[in-house]
């Protein structure tokens, strides 16, 4: 009987999501055209409930530049505080069809800037009965130079009230690094707009958060 010996091999170093992104995430940002269905930045269709808004920032290094490379995906409750997910078991909110609660886009090429259409959430019903969070956004954000996904949350600006109830915002000690969580909302052109910069490093950093 012939005994085996086995060779154990070094961990391969991490990767990162690399510089071709786009062209398996979302190929016609990069003017591929492979998919029979591209996802995209409108997260709405014709018949979803609520109130419009565009969703728009940039991603930025710790040098302070705009990443021009960097994929973001977000995934929210409708209208009524329920997501589109069979897990969300909120029978006193009602369900909305129309409404998909996920979409996937790309910063500009020139100017870094992701965009969303989307509509503003409702407020959900917190884990483990810790009360009821705030209206949000949830982000997951990958790009070149980055080993793992990074997740954080838009909050509303106008939502103050209940931003300062919301259980998560106040397990964050400082007012400074809640702000960074804050979507500022104003009108352009007749649409509603929520800014939200996410900073990488730095003094700015934004709260990011262990999924």
């Amino acid at each position: 009987m012939k005994t085996q010996h086995l060779h154990y091999l070094p961990e391969t170093p991490s990767q990162t999501a690399g510089p071709y992104v786009h062209i398996g995430l979302i190929p016609h940002q990069a003017g591929f055209d492979i998919f029979e269905k591209n996802f995209s930045n409108s997260v709405v269709s014709d018949g979803t409930k609520g109130e419009r808004i565009r969703v728009e920032g940039r991603v930025i290094d710790g040098a302070g530049t705009p990443v021009r490379d960097v994929l973001v995906e977000i995934w929210q409750a409708n209208a009524a505080g329920r997501y589109n997910h069979p897990l969300d078991r909120q029978e006193d909110k009602a369900a909305d069809p129309t409404f998909r609660g996920w979409g996937r886009t790309g910063g500009d090429f020139q100017t870094g800037i992701y965009t969303f259409e989307t509509i503003k959430p409702g407020a959900v019903a917190g884990r483990a009965g810790r009360g009821v969070m705030a209206p949000h956004i949830n982000f997951w954000i990958v790009a070149r130079g980055i080993n793992i996904g990074l997740n954080t949350r838009m909050y509303f600006s106008d939502e103050t009230d209940a931003n300062a109830r919301d259980p998560v915002l106040r397990m964050i000690e400082h007012e400074d690094r809640r702000s960074t969580l804050i979507g500022q909302r104003s009108a352009r052109d007749g649409a509603t707009v929520y800014t939200f910069d996410i900073y990488l490093q730095g003094e700015r950093e934004t709260v990011f958060f262990d999924v």
